[in-house]
């Protein structure tokens, strides 16, 4: 089986839900989806992140220059919101599970294979 992470990208022009019921709702579809997830075998883990305001960048050019820098790295207004790594058979099954994520999250899920082992 090969692993894929499943990216959830926010963008700050996206409206976030207008009430908290629909916000709610929201946690539920993913809840329900990561029990499906769980449930086929497929979970590895997964996660949200906090916004990347609060990020912190450390870029280490040289062990003796280290540059440690607030904020986000990614010159973008769009950002990582969370993640499910998964292992599925195929891409196309991969594809399956970021379709019922997406519509679980209400927003777009990138599909992304791990590198093969190379040990």
């Amino acid at each position: 089986m090969t692993m894929y992470m499943l990216s959830v990208h926010h963008s700050p022009d996206a409206p976030p839900p207008a009430t908290e019921e629909e916000m709610q709702k929201a946690f539920k579809q993913v809840d329900d989806f990561n029990g499906e997830v769980k449930a086929a075998g497929a979970w590895v883990f997964a996660g949200g992140l906090e916004a990347p305001e609060i990020a912190t960048v450390v870029n280490a050019k040289a062990a003796a220059d280290v540059v440690i820098t607030d904020g986000p790295f990614a010159e973008t207004k769009e950002h990582l919101g969370g993640f499910w790594v998964i292992e599925a058979p195929d891409l196309d099954a991969a594809l399956e599970w970021a379709k019922r994520g997406s519509v679980a999250c209400m927003g777009p899920v990138e599909v992304r294979p791990f590198q093969a082992d190379a040990g």
